[in-house]
This record gives structure tokens, C-alpha cells and sequence, in this order.
């Protein structure tokens, strides 16, 4: 029994999925922290553009 759950311990082949699972958990947590953040960016971002994109126009007029 003990050399069985010492050969399970040693066991390193089921970390990479573990290791996968931890770093999508903080990228998502990351994402989750800095996402009022990136809309209120993105959102000035897309103003600007669609504004000059309307002044063009206007001038073409």
C-alpha cells in the first residue's frame, strides 16, 4: 500500500493539465479584474474613430 501511494505522488503526469487549468484561472481573473477598464478604453477608442470617420464625410460634403 505505501509503494502504491508513494508511485501515486511521484506521478507527474497529470500536472500539465493542472498547470492549464491554473493559468486560464488567472488569465480569466485577469480579464474579469481590467474589463471596465478595456471597455472604457475601447469605447473612447471607437468614438474617435467613427468622429474623425464623420468629420471626413462631412468635409467630402
Amino acid at each position: 500500500m505505501k509503494k502504491t501511494l508513494l508511485a501515486y505522488f511521484k506521478d507527474e503526469s497529470g500536472q500539465t493539465s493542472t498547470e492549464y487549468i491554473l493559468l486560464v484561472a488567472v488569465v480569466a481573473l485577469i480579464v474579469f479584474k481590467f474589463k471596465n477598464v478595456a471597455t472604457e478604453r475601447l469605447g473612447k477608442l471607437t468614438d474617435g474613430v467613427f468622429n474623425k470617420a464623420d468629420t471626413f464625410v462631412d468635409e467630402m460634403e
